[in-house]
């Protein structure tokens, strides 16, 4: 969650059910935010434990997958629209129709003509209601990357991958109250639900059993899943009196193990991930929030909307930046950190060491942006680094990861990378860093030595969709469940007990006082023997 947060207390192993406020205290969004959390977590929880791991209601049960010819020429997958839940979290698949607008009088007559000229034509064609593989809202694929097409061998597996991410008024500016005035900062950040539909070729499923069969495939999945969800990377933050800490003595406490002047929630982001000799981080002293719009790119000029509130959260040469936009931050793409290299003030402008990456910042639609990190060329860590005799210079403006060794950030911050990791891009970790004690918070065992900790997330869920066998065969993989919900019961079920107490006790009373040719006869006998019976009293009663 890249938003502004002094730090996260949500913690489900102490089992808080609720957040009090009390009457005079200083109100924190940490406060805010846990219950915010608690809620989720709770009805998530639930809807599993009700639902199972996914499913989608019976009658409105969404994400159906169907093989299509693709516009492109290329194979193409409908998504029907509906609900579908994976673990807990509501996914929808619907997909907003254009609104109406009020109609201009002479919009209307010139339609109105051209219509009468044009008589024998067709009417517009009405917009798509499903969503397709290649326009789905979070995944934006693109033709013309080949990793991004569809499997061309059959069979392969379509599935449903969801996860949450941050938004702030820099990716939606809809977010921002117009009232405040744009000096002043935006307000809440907001958690967005993405999903994706994604291919997965058949050969990477280790299939137990006949492959046309939807449980060996689903089960060869649920393999699959938890291989991906296993955490590897695992990370530990400690605090140190630096060498230079009497540099600046009177800045803070003498003793003090953190030495910045200022409260910190330090961010530790994976950037690209892998085997620890191939893998970078980043970091941040604001938890990656300090971004800067973007409204217009030419080469390596960035003309932004603003260069930031203060001298504390503005851009300076030797930043720095990520260029993102919603495209880059659903898929979790990995791009070069690009250095600032000029600052053009009254034009609200900055020259960056490179252009962006192809297809990054260059579509207005996609709210593109900057993103800053805190890390520099040359830093302490860097320093460090080059005397152990290994490269002190960063790797695409990322810092390499160096395992079993404390790195230090700054200020007396360091982390430590566990050996033998594999580490995902995206993958994250929060420290907050208080002035008042001097240190960070992070877990520590009874001889106050930090714990390796895994990454906080992103938390990725994933459910199978269809079995994709060859053209426009499809086996569906979803579940769905009917709800709980039921008419009422003319009697209650103790009135209903009862109801049935009495009819056995007749039944064993028949039983009791039948004859016995009857009773040899058995029950066909019986009953027609009753029936005559029956018949005889009648007719008795008529005379």
């Amino acid at each position: 969650m890249h938003a502004d947060l002094s730090r996260i207390t949500f913690r489900p192993q102490a089992h808080y059910s609720a957040v009090l406020a009390q009457q005079g205290r200083v109100q924190l969004d940490a406060d805010a935010n846990e219950q915010t959390a608690i809620q989720l977590y709770q009805a998530r929880v639930t809807a599993t434990d009700l639902i199972g791991q996914h499913g989608g209601p019976a009658g409105d049960a969404g994400f159906k997958i169907d093989m299509t010819g693709g516009s492109r020429e290329l194979d193409d997958l409908s998504i029907s629209p509906g609900r579908y839940y994976v673990d807990g979290i509501l996914v929808e698949a619907y997909r907003p129709q254009p609104g109406v607008p009020v109609p201009d009088p002479a919009e209307a007559d010139a339609k109105d003509e051209e219509k009468g000229a044009k008589d024998g034509e067709g009417a517009a064609a009405e917009p798509p209601a499903t969503w397709t593989y290649w326009d789905q809202p979070d995944a934006y694929r693109d033709a013309e990357r080949p990793e991004d097409r569809l499997p061309t061998q059959f069979p392969y597996l379509a599935y449903l991958k969801v996860w949450e991410r941050s938004v702030t008024a820099a990716e939606d500016p809809a977010l921002r109250e117009v009232a405040l005035g744009a000096a002043l900062p935006d307000t809440a950040a907001r958690l967005k639900v993405v999903w994706q539909v994604l291919p997965l070729p058949g050969g990477e499923l280790d299939i137990d059993g006949d492959e046309t069969k939807k449980a060996p495939v689903r089960e060869a999945f649920r393999k699959w899943v938890a291989e991906q969800r296993k955490a590897t990377a695992r990370l530990a933050v400690r605090s140190e009196r630096p060498d230079h800490a009497d540099d600046d003595p009177c800045l803070v406490k003498p003793d003090a193990r953190y030495r910045g002047p200022e409260n910190q929630l330090y961010r530790i982001e994976i950037h690209e991930g892998g085997a620890a000799k191939d893998a970078t981080f980043k970091w941040s002293r604001e938890n990656g929030s300090v971004t800067f719009p973007v409204d217009g790119l030419d080469g390596t000029w960035v003309e932004l909307a603003t260069l930031g509130n203060d001298d504390k959260l503005d851009l300076d040469v030797g930043d720095y930046v990520e260029f993102m936009d919603s495209a880059v931050a659903s898929r979790l793409d990995a791009h070069p950190l690009l250095r600032v290299e000029e600052l053009d003030l009254p034009g609200r402008r900055v020259r960056l060491s490179d252009e962006p990456a192809q297809g990054v910042g260059r579509r207005p639609e996609l709210h593109p942006y900057l993103r800053r990190w805190d890390h520099r060329e040359g830093g302490r860590a860097q320093e460090r680094a080059t005397k152990k005799g290994t490269a002190g210079r960063l790797k695409n403006g990322a810092v390499r990861v160096e395992e079993g060794a404390w790195l230090p950030l700054e200020d007396g911050v360091e982390v430590y990378f566990a050996a033998g990791s594999t580490y995902r891009s995206g993958d994250f970790w929060l420290v907050p860093a208080r002035t008042a004690t001097g240190s960070v918070e992070w877990p520590t065992d009874a001889a106050r030595r930090p714990l390796l900790q895994g990454p906080l997330g992103p938390q990725v869920h994933y459910a199978p969709l269809g079995w994709v066998m060859g053209e426009k065969t499809v086996s569906d993989l979803r579940l769905a469940f009917k709800p709980l919900a039921g008419e009422i019961a003319a009697a209650s079920d103790e009135e209903l007990a009862a109801e049935e107490e009495a009819r056995a006790a007749d039944a064993a009373a028949e039983a009791e006082n039948e004859p016995a040719d009857v009773a040899s006869a058995g029950p066909a006998h019986g009953a027609a023997l009753r029936s005559q019976t029956t018949a005889e009293a009648e007719s008795l009663t008529e005379e």
